[in-house]
């Protein structure tokens, strides 16, 4: 493999430290060198110092002239609902005459719409939507990505869902994390009452989940934790039978209403507990007092029109882990535009640049297990980088919606390629 010389950045924001999410006020340190080299070897940071010194060591190496650009990690979006069929565009004029998010899933909008068209569809029709769909995120600025399954419901869809997407691992450049989400939602066939519910509570943990588990395909197991969907009994009964069968644990917690979800996710040592719109005070000292991410998806309440967020600052300031993510998803987040949510954190959460940043990398990555691998530029550590047309990190939030990345590499591969300006 090609070594690799990352020169004439205006800024290298390594985000580096420990191979651990960020908690606090270690959020607010984000390690900007001037004047700084990055070598890549073997697809992993090598040396990162400065250029006069790191050069003469790296002559043969590919060198790539950053022309006064920021370089920094590759961006880890640790939530995403990526594979799916056709968008849900006439939900957000509904949501405009003021039928809320409830109401239209009653009405058999919402997930149950994109159920039934995920289960008219091939896998060959997915892959193909999806193939273009991560190539988009990539362009953006990410090079990890997580995606969960949750539009299948059924063994069959589910398990269509995690195969695309073990598909879209082996053949995209970034690197793709693939989560178990069949309790996305409750089959409208098995609402009629509480024996058809606990039917579908049955199927789940002894048929779809050993299934999912057995073939290797998913690392995480996730549950839409909400009221009107799973209960907290009904959450931690799935999430421990995942946890048995080798699965992380992850919760969508508290998005719409406060149920304890990010309580439970604390107390079972889920690796991220996300949403969390409506998360109370015990759900922020249990998080604060926990190794769990909390997960923060401002694009998605911005797009349903609410006007609370997640409390982002008694969160970071209770001394808990905040990521950033997408939640890229055809009806609640249908954004690829992950520096957005950079500054969603900003101009919304009021999180501070060097928060934001920290949250779209390291804290992203350890949302994923992956803090000891992605996130960072530090020797040892993968070569997940991204390559803004800016000249300060202050600027990523700042030009709101702007497409910035020039490029991107994951291990040392292009992502989103740079070629025109290797020299």
């Amino acid at each position: 493999m090609t070594d690799l010389l990352f020169v004439n950045a205006s800024q290298v924001v390594t985000c580096a430290g420990p191979a651990r999410a960020r908690k606090g006020a270690e959020m607010r340190d984000i390690g900007i060198l001037t004047g700084a080299a990055v070598a890549v070897s073997e697809g992993r940071v090598a040396v990162i110092g400065a250029e006069r010194h790191v050069a003469p060591a790296y002559e043969g190496a590919t060198r790539i002239d950053c022309k006064g650009r920021v370089l920094m990690p590759g961006l880890v979006d640790s939530h995403t609902h990526a594979v799916f069929g056709r968008p849900r565009f006439e939900e957000h004029e509904l949501r405009a005459e003021g039928h809320d998010y409830m109401e239209i899933a009653k009405r058999g909008g919402g997930i149950h719409s994109s159920v039934r068209d995920f289960h008219s569809r091939s896998a060959e029709d997915l892959l193909a939507l999806s193939t273009a769909r991560v190539a988009t995120l990539a362009s953006y600025g990410t090079t990890t990505l997580e995606i969960k399954s949750g539009y299948g419901l059924s063994l069959e869809d589910e398990l269509k869902a995690l195969r695309v997407v073990d598909r879209l691992r082996q053949a995209s450049p970034l690197r793709i994390v693939a989560t178990w989400l069949g309790a996305h939602e409750i089959p409208l066939e098995r609402r009629a009452s509480e024996a058809t519910r606990a039917e579908h509570m049955g199927d789940l943990i002894s048929t779809i989940l050993p299934a999912v588990a057995g073939q290797g395909i998913a690392t995480f197991a996730d549950v839409f934790c909400e009221p009107g969907v799973f209960t907290i009994d009904e959450t931690r009964r799935i999430l421990e039978a995942s946890r048995r069968a080798g699965l992380g644990l992850k919760l969508h917690a508290d998005e719409l209403a406060t149920s304890g979800g990010a309580e439970l996710a604390a107390s079972l040592g889920a690796a991220s507990a996300d949403h969390l719109a409506a998360v109370s005070d015990a759900g922020v000292a249990a998080l604060a007092a926990s190794d769990t991410v909390a997960t923060l998806l401002p694009g998605t309440m911005l797009f349903l029109g609410k006007s609370r967020q997640a409390p982002a600052r008694a969160l970071i300031d209770g001394g808990a882990a905040v990521a950033l993510a997408t939640d890229y998803n055809p009806g609640t987040s249908p954004t690829v535009n992950f520096p957005l949510m950079l500054t969603l954190g900003v101009s919304q959460l009021r999180m501070t640049v060097a928060e934001v940043v920290n949250a779209a990398t390291v804290n992203g990555a350890a949302a994923l297990g992956l803090a000891g691998e992605t996130g960072q530029i530090a020797p040892g550590f993968a070569a997940d980088l991204a390559l803004f047309d800016i000249g300060d990190i202050r600027e990523l939030p700042y030009w709101y919606g702007a497409k910035l990345c020039v490029g991107s590499w994951r291990a040392g591969r292009p992502c989103h390629p740079y070629e025109p300006e290797l020299s």
